[in-house]
């Protein structure tokens, strides 16, 4: 059977029965934090879910807890309702080890309301002591309960064969807006350029080391920072709606958010994390799972924004994340946020400038952008100098402008005499990019100072005009003659 188009699922229920296990369950991977203790989710969280054949995407919500107006909980509850909206279908999960309670009545009672398919999910059926549980589930009265354990994989056939009907009214409805728009894409689309030069034939002219290396898939965009510095304030500030929950309580958001997102043409998946603290400062098991999984983010990202507080010093906390993306080879740009409430905005802005002199030497050039995520105040000018970093961090030299800059800092500044005869770098070239990797060639590569190796770092990144970019570059063990020279 082919991939379905998509529709969408809200795994909807009250905190603690599963629903998180269920969605690493669907998605493949162990996405959503997962913990014994009750609202560990409080945003709601989307991901790509493969159950045999069909393909649909899956939303992962908090839990049903009514609290006081402007409560955490409230704004938590506001999120898992826009999730139900934009769902095809809910998957209502109760906890068959537990039965039916009155939070779960309720929650059927609010699935009913809202008109969406429901599908009644049993979860935690292994063992006798679920048994009791899972008849007490068709009290609800929305039909056979799917019994099933997300942990250990059971009822996934069953969830399959409920599933299937609404993968099917996607495909139809698929075919028929295609079979709509397909007369006027026909009379609207140009002809073919294959094989004239057009677009999407490789300029067979142009030396391979010469193009750029495009990249596949959306930018992955991470939001990382300390606790409360704003982040999630950015995100819906760039999205232009409430996506995730906000407020002056540090550590609201507990794990990292991907959402789909698109910047004049370019699709992003952004990402909002939780607070990155030092290792001294966590305490607890859930905040150590949120600080690893947003220090797992930055490693699979491209770019990082990293948003610090113009109101307090750049501290280790901050410097360590930005230490961290740089080590993994990602793009870094400065989001100074709250800069609205300093008396002097270019005092501190040349301060954090000096600081990050000092102590990110090894990448000059970060780009700080001044911004207000709550009112907006120069967020529009954050995006644009994060596609132009990407765009760099994207770059291939050509072999021969990185050659002839290689003579040149061999004349400036010729490498030390080990033994009485000086280190001959024969040749460079860049290996990759993604970030910029470069070997140097050299006739005694472990006998070159790490302090040269530096400086041709630094004088590349000059040259080339690769400001704020992490630059790779080894040394090896040259031939005899530059394999580059024609």
């Amino acid at each position: 059977m082919a991939e379905t188009p998509g529709f969408t699922v809200a795994i909807v229920g009250r905190p603690n029965v599963g629903k998180s296990t269920l969605f690493n369950r669907l998605i493949g991977r162990r996405s959503a934090l997962v913990d014994k203790t009750p609202g560990v989710t409080r945003d709601r969280r989307e991901g790509d879910a493969k159950l045999g054949p069909l393909r649909f995407r899956v939303i992962d919500t908090a839990g049903y807890e009514l609290g006081r107006d402007g409560s955490i909980e409230r704004r938590a509850w506001a999120q898992t309702e826009a999730a139900l909206e934009s769902a095809d279908v809910a998957l209502l999960v109760v906890d068959a080890r537990t039965g039916v309670t009155p939070a779960d009545a309720e929650f059927a009672r609010i699935v009913r309301t809202s008109r969406k398919p429901v599908v009644l999910v049993a979860n935690k059926v292994e063992g006798k002591a679920a048994e009791g549980g899972y008849y007490d589930a068709f009290s609800l009265g929305l039909g056979e309960p799917i019994a099933m354990s997300a942990e250990h994989g059971l009822g996934l056939a069953d969830l399959h064969l409920a599933l299937a009907p609404f993968a099917e009214q996607a495909e139809g409805a698929a075919k028929r807006a295609k079979k709509t728009k397909a007369p006027a894409a026909a009379a609207d689309s140009p002809p073919s350029l294959a094989g004239e030069g057009g677009e999407g034939v490789p300029n067979a002219g142009t030396p391979v080391s010469a193009r750029e290396e495009k990249p596949h898939g959306p930018l992955r965009l991470a939001i990382v920072g300390k606790p409360n510095v704003g982040k999630s304030t950015l995100l819906n500030r760039l999205l232009g709606e409430e996506r995730v929950i906000t407020g002056p309580e540090p550590g609201l958001t507990r794990d990292s958010i991907s959402v789909a997102w698109e910047f004049r043409g370019q699709p992003v998946q952004l990402v909002d994390t939780a607070g990155i603290r030092r290792a001294t400062k966590v305490s607890g098991k859930l905040e150590t799972l949120s600080n690893w999984d947003s220090r797992r983010t930055i490693g699979v990202s491209e770019v990082c924004i990293l948003v610090l507080d113009a109101t307090e010093p750049m501290g280790r906390a901050d410097l360590g994340a930005a230490t961290l993306a740089i080590e993994e080879g990602r793009c870094v740009v400065i989001a100074l946020n709250k800069i609205d409430n300093v008396e002097d905005p270019s005092a501190v802005i040349r301060a954090l400038n000096d600081r990050l002199g000092d102590s990110l030497s090894q990448v000059q050039g970060v780009p700080v952008v001044p911004i207000s995520a709550l009112t907006g105040h120069g967020t529009d000018k954050l995006m644009p100098t994060v596609l132009r970093q990407y765009e760099l961090w994207n770059k291939r030299v050509a072999t021969g402008p990185l050659n002839r800059w290689l003579e040149r800092i061999l004349t400036e500044n010729p490498p030390p005499i080990v033994n009485r005869r000086r280190i001959r770098i024969r040749y460079a070239t860049q290996v990759t990019a993604r970030p910029p990797t470069f070997v140097l060639f050299s006739s005694k590569p472990g006998d070159l100072p790490d302090s040269y190796v530096r400086y041709a770092v630094n004088d590349l990144r000059a040259t080339f005009k690769l400001p704020g970019i992490p630059i790779r570059m080894s040394v090896r063990k040259s031939a005899k003659s530059n394999p580059y020279d024609s």
